[in-house]
């Protein structure tokens, strides 16, 4: 019999209630997410999935709930019993512990491949210079892109420009990732390269969450598959239990568009 695990997790979001005016996006979120797990999301559009990633990075503020990364509370911090908003520099130096990849990729146009990736480590967390080129070269062989170092966005696929945007959010040196539909503004062809890098760092242990329709990489590269439909969790488990024999009737309608 295997020893239990008893880490903490890296990622604890409890009873998390998210509404833009009068529509409820999410409805109460229960997740844990280990150290160098890898979680995909799956869901119909419309079910919160997007919307509970960016509360992760507190890109969208909670309404009520807790998310805890690396056990501190983000966005919030304690006081008289009540949680009270971070300053914006406070919540900025949370966010270093997370990278985050977007639809799209978000890359300045005016910058070369190295100055989009060193721009964050030198000019937001006073990385020196010649650390952060260092980094960012060793970030772009790891994704396959060192003749491109000097490149501008418009010279590069659409491919290349998401995985400069991996590397990017890499630079930052984060203790978690979170994807969102990275491969969703891509065209067909260019999707395996940038699931290939994700596969790679998934490979080496990083802690990733992932929302995506790519059944293929949820199978492959998950230690688990969650899926939302509706503001809530309604299945989770293996890819194989998830994927391969679905429990909940919604899961699996959804499932049967792909499979």
């Amino acid at each position: 019999m295997s020893a239990p695990d008893t880490r903490e997790p890296l990622v604890r979001a409890r009873n998390v209630h998210k509404a833009f005016e009068s529509l409820e996006v999410l409805k109460g979120i229960d997740l844990d997410v280990m150290p160098g797990e890898v979680v995909v999301i799956l869901g119909p559009s419309g079910s919160g999935k997007s919307t509970f990633l960016r509360c992760i990075n507190h890109l969208e503020a909670i309404g009520r709930g807790s998310i805890m990364v690396g056990g501190e509370q983000i966005g919030y911090r304690m006081k008289d019993g009540r949680l009270v908003r971070l300053s914006a520099n406070a919540i900025a130096r949370q966010r270093r512990r997370i990278g985050m990849v977007f639809q799209q990729f978000n890359l300045y146009p005016h910058m070369t491949v190295l100055q989009n990736i060193i721009e964050a480590p030198v000019g937001v967390h006073g990385e020196s210079r010649a650390s952060a080129v260092e980094n960012a070269k060793r970030l772009l062989a790891r994704v396959g892109l060192s003749e491109k170092i000097d490149s501008y966005p418009r010279q590069l696929s659409g491919g290349q420009q998401q995985r400069v945007a991996i590397a990017r959010a890499l630079a930052i040196r984060p203790d978690l990732m979170l994807f969102d539909e990275p491969t969703s503004a891509l065209d067909p062809e260019l999707v395996g390269e940038v699931l290939n890098t994700m596969r790679d760092l998934a490979r080496q242990g990083l802690t990733m969450i992932v929302v995506t329709h790519e059944i293929g990489f949820a199978r492959e590269a998950a230690d688990r598959v969650v899926f939302m439909d509706d503001g809530v969790i309604v299945e989770q488990g293996t890819p194989d239990a998830v994927l391969g024999n679905p429990q909940h009737p919604r899961t699996k309608a959804f499932l049967a568009r792909f499979l």
